[in-house]
């Protein structure tokens, strides 16, 4: 992203860390609820093909989700 970071609302940086977040996810919640506004990037795109073509290439490298989760929770808390 190269555009500026742009100035919040009136009063936006008054709010406690918690509100803000709450507050951008509403925003986000709002834009999101008509899937068609929101723009795909065109690298997202080539690597949805890139990732196809590798699955399609070796399938047998897949992995299950409950795996991969599990191991991301280890990875994310190795004490848990």
């Amino acid at each position: 992203m190269s555009d500026p970071v742009r100035t919040p609302p009136p009063g936006f940086d008054e709010l406690p860390s918690e509100e803000q977040i709450e507050y951008v996810q509403a925003l986000w919640d709002r834009v999101a609820a008509d899937p068609s506004r929101v723009p795909v990037p065109e690298w997202h795109l080539q690597e949805l093909q890139r990732r196809a073509a590798a699955h399609q290439a070796d399938p047998a490298a897949a992995r299950p989700w409950a795996e991969v989760r599990e191991r991301l929770r280890r990875w994310l808390d190795p004490h848990a």
